[in-house]
Parts: C-alpha cells; structure tokens; sequence
C-alpha cells in the first residue's frame, strides 16, 4: 500500500468559497422549514405542550413580569392571507413585515429592569447565561441587542425556566401578543413576563398534549414556528394595532428609534378588526 499523501485537488477541481457557504445557509434553510413541518405535525403517542397566556407569569419563571401592556391584540393567523402565507409548514421566517406588533415609540419589555433582576441574583444570571448560550458577563449587552415586539400569532418554541435552583426545559405555545424580545435574525429569544430565554421547538413525541389554560382563541391549526431570517436584520417592520400603522423598529432599540413605514408588501395582513384581549383563557 503507497504511503503518499493524497495530492491537492486542481484549482479547477475546488469549490470556490462563497458557493459552499451558500449550499449550507440554503441547507440550513431548507432543514428548519422541514423541521416546522414536524414540531406540528399530529401522530400517535404522547407528549406535553404548555399553553402560556399572554399576561400569565407562566412555567418556572426566571424573574418578575418586565412586560408592559400597550394595547389589545388578535392572531393574524384568522385572516386567510396570512394562513396562506404561513402555507402548509405554518412556518414564517423572522423577516416577515408584520410577523410582530407593537405601539410606536413604546417598548413592550423594560430590558433594563430584567437586566437589574439578573445582576441582583447572579445565580439565576448564571442560569440564564447557560440556557441563552452566553457569558454570564455579557448578559447586558446580549440583552441590548435583542429588540422588544410582541407576538402576532400563537407561537411555538422551546421555552426555558428556572425551579429549584436548577433550568428546566419544556415546549410551549405562547398566546398571540405576548411580549418577547427577539433577535437580529427575528427570532424569539426571551419572554418578557417570565425573563425566561426561548430556543426553536422541539418536535415531541406523537400527538402533542397541551397543559395549562387554553384561550378563548386557541387553535392548534393556527399555531406558527418562527424560522431565522436568511440574514441579519437591520429593523423589524412592525404593525400597529391600535392605528393600523406600520413602522420600522431598529434591531436592538427599544422605541425611541422607530420611524414610520408604509405598508409593506408581501408581508403579512393587518389581521382581525376584533382582537382578542391577551392574556384571557378558560
């Protein structure tokens, strides 16, 4: 057996850069667009799902609410333009115009309120900073860069929380308006009323179980996975409810930045004309 070391391939035979990086953001892609489609999907066996109502501290929370209430909101996935846009998958990246609500020039989290919570108790940051996937000493600005709107759908993901000293982990669904802050691919990553970080689903076992008090709304037909944006985003194109307006929020701000915009095409509807006031279940 010849013990040569294999020959470097041909400049003609190698695969220039930027067409690799592209097969695997596109792979990427394609697999998280797939996965929605099983974190839905209904089959047998068994497996738990928990409901959190928008103003409900929900399961195992890490802090005091840091939400503030700025108006009433309904699913966008009552209209049909938007079910359609969402397709079969029910599946919408984070740069989809309209994904998110909000109030002009109003933030829906007090960010620097949760970030005083973690600095008081250092475990709970600890904490935290594990399940986010950060330093514990860069939670401030993990937290600065992430961008409060609140949930125009009911959304699925993976939900983090704090018991007994320790993180747990569970698949939720959380009720449309919702505040949540997001990231720079638009993207759920904390839940204001709880301060606990969020991750992508998780596809359970069988037919999803749901736990805790469902809303007047709910609908497991209509519930969203949020998918990362193909790129980083530079502002969220958001929809004001309470005027039917839209503006753009810059990725990290928390309102004072925001600027009008006109409504946006190929995103989503404005939605309902009767929305439904958060928080409500039975």
């Amino acid at each position: 057996m010849s013990s040569e070391p294999p020959s470097a391939p041909s400049l003609a035979d190698r695969t220039p850069w930027w067409r690799s990086r592209t097969a695997i953001v596109t792979g990427v892609l394609l697999v998280a667009a797939a996965l929605a489609v099983c974190f839905l999907r209904q089959g047998g066996g068994s497996g738990e799902v928990f409901l959190q109502a928008a103003s409900a501290d929900g399961q195992d929370p890490f802090t005091r609410s840091t939400a503030r209430s700025t108006g009433r909101y309904a699913s966008v996935m009552d209209d049909a333009g938007a079910a359609a846009a969402a397709g079969a998958s029910r599946s919408l990246p984070g740069a989809t115009p309209g994904l998110y609500a909000g109030t002009r020039n109003a933030a829906g989290c007090d960010v620097d309120q949760q970030i005083g919570y973690f600095t008081e108790n250092q475990g709970r940051g600890r904490a935290f900073a594990g399940a986010a996937g950060i330093d514990p000493d860069a939670i401030p600005a993990y937290l600065h860069g992430l961008t409060p709107v609140h949930l125009r759908a009911d959304t699925r993901v993976t939900d983090h929380g704090y018991k007994d000293g320790s993180v747990t982990s569970f698949q939720s669904v959380l009720q449309t308006g919702t505040a949540v802050l997001v990231d720079d691919r638009g993207t759920p990553r904390v839940r204001c009323a709880c301060g606990n970080p969020l991750g992508p689903p998780v596809a359970v076992q069988g037919t999803p179980r749901a736990r805790g008090g469902a809303w007047d709304s709910y609908d497991p037909a209509k519930v969203v996975v949020v998918t990362p944006a193909e790129s980083v985003l530079d502002a969220i194109v958001v929809h004001d409810p309470a005027n039917g307006g839209w503006f753009e929020r810059p990725v990290g701000s928390s309102g004072d930045n925001d600027s009008r915009a006109t409504p946006p095409k190929g995103g989503l509807p404005p939605g309902p004309s009767h929305p439904h006031a958060p928080g409500r279940s039975h």
